[in-house]
């Protein structure tokens, strides 16, 4: 099949891929009184003495804003706010489907951080959550950050955090089969935008042993007056060997490589130079960093990308809708490291030790009981962090 031209086919006949619905019966006058004029006047009156009592009397409590200003859509690129909104709805339309959670597409004309978080903050009593997306980096970790001081809800950057959530479960389930510790694993991450950035201060509050950072410009050097204050703030966590050069001597002896960035650039003769049995993340989308199949020919034991046509797929739709869910389940006011921990831990834990395989290291982007096991334990980590309202 052309998905490219199928989709648009089927985007035109869609007209748009989700929809408001009635939840009440409006058929007779009690049905009007009672869900408009004059009824409606006692939840108003209840909530105005009551503000929190907002997400129970109204929708609220299962509603969720996708905000984009359309500057990182895909791989596309800066295409606009409105050239982003197919994105946002099918974004949209993953949360009702896998977690029941009412979301709805906010596609704002402005690349401005002040006005970004101005629009969002004031809108921000319409709904329970806030999900950031496409947002292209440093922006998106400054919006994110006044969002979180602005907000009394949940405020999340899906291609942030929802990646380091699923990176972070294929670890955790790739260290249980090849029987390594994360504190005895030497990693590199190649791309530090949005996603690499989340991945490595992630798989820092995992523990792992030794963790180095490349973009094109080679590995990321504390001190290096040429980086960015976010690349700088890495880059002090990070490579305590003060390894020099590119990818290919970051590689060499790691046993694991984590690559959120372009296609083609790792080498069979790179996956050689790791450590042994290296895991394999490769999720340079659609064309991975290396196909698996020469990662594995070259001494891979595991190996993950983002495509859905290989075992492994590093898919955020295993993250994002149990995450949020179990957040509006507590009334969060906040989704903070210790819920996001526990979100990926009920990932990893969701394949029983007995079915871990290389080949079956993550649970399928298509399997809908993956949200119910992430909310659940994400609720509970918000109870235990303090965060629940609930």
């Amino acid at each position: 099949m052309d998905y490219m031209k199928e989709s648009l086919r089927l985007h035109e006949q869609w007209g748009g891929k989700i929809e408001m619905t009635c939840r009440v019966p409006l058929e007779t006058r009690d049905d009007l009184s009672l869900a408009y004029t004059p009824g409606v006047a006692q939840p108003c009156l209840e909530i105005q003495k009551h503000p929190e009592q907002s997400f129970s009397l109204t929708r609220r409590g299962n509603t969720v804003a996708v905000v984009t200003d359309g500057t990182a859509v895909l791989g596309l690129g800066d295409i606009g706010p409105e050239a982003g909104m197919p994105v946002m709805e099918g974004k949209c339309a993953l949360f009702k489907a896998f977690a029941g959670v009412d979301a709805i597409p906010l596609c704002v004309r402005s690349k401005d951080v002040e006005e970004i978080v101005r629009t969002v903050s004031l809108l921000a009593g319409s709904f329970g959550g806030i999900n950031l997306e496409d947002i292209a980096a440093p922006r998106c970790f400054e919006v994110e950050r006044r969002l979180k001081e602005a907000c009394d809800i949940p405020v999340f950057h899906d291609d942030q955090h929802g990646t380091a959530v699923v990176v972070a479960a294929a670890f955790l389930n790739a260290c249980r089969l090849t029987g390594r510790k994360p504190q005895e694993v030497r990693g590199v991450v190649n791309g530090v935008g949005a996603a690499g950035t989340a991945i490595a201060g992630f798989l820092l509050q995992l523990g792992i042993g030794e963790l180095i950072l490349c973009d094109r410009n080679g590995i990321l050097l504390a001190g290096d007056p040429s980086l960015s204050p976010a690349h700088q703030a890495m880059a002090e966590k990070t490579n305590p060997r003060r390894v020099q050069g590119g990818l290919a001597q970051a590689m060499k002896g790691a046993d694991l490589f984590v690559g959120v960035s372009a296609p083609g650039i790792v080498t069979g003769e790179m996956i050689r130079s790791m450590g042994p049995a290296p895991m394999v993340f490769a999720m340079a989308n659609p064309v991975p960093e290396i196909m698996p199949q020469e990662a594995l020919e070259a001494g891979a034991a595991v190996v993950g990308t983002g495509r859905s046509d290989y075992p492994n797929q590093i898919n955020n739709v295993l993250a994002f809708p149990g995450i949020f869910r179990g957040a509006l389940d507590v009334r969060a006011r906040d989704i903070n490291g210790a819920m996001l921990a526990a979100a990926a831990q009920a990932i990893a834990d969701y394949i029983p030790a007995e079915e871990l395989t290389a080949q079956n290291l993550l649970p399928s982007a298509l399997d809908k009981k993956v949200a119910a096991a992430v909310a659940a334990a994400v609720a509970q980590a918000a109870r235990q962090s303090g965060v629940a309202r609930l």
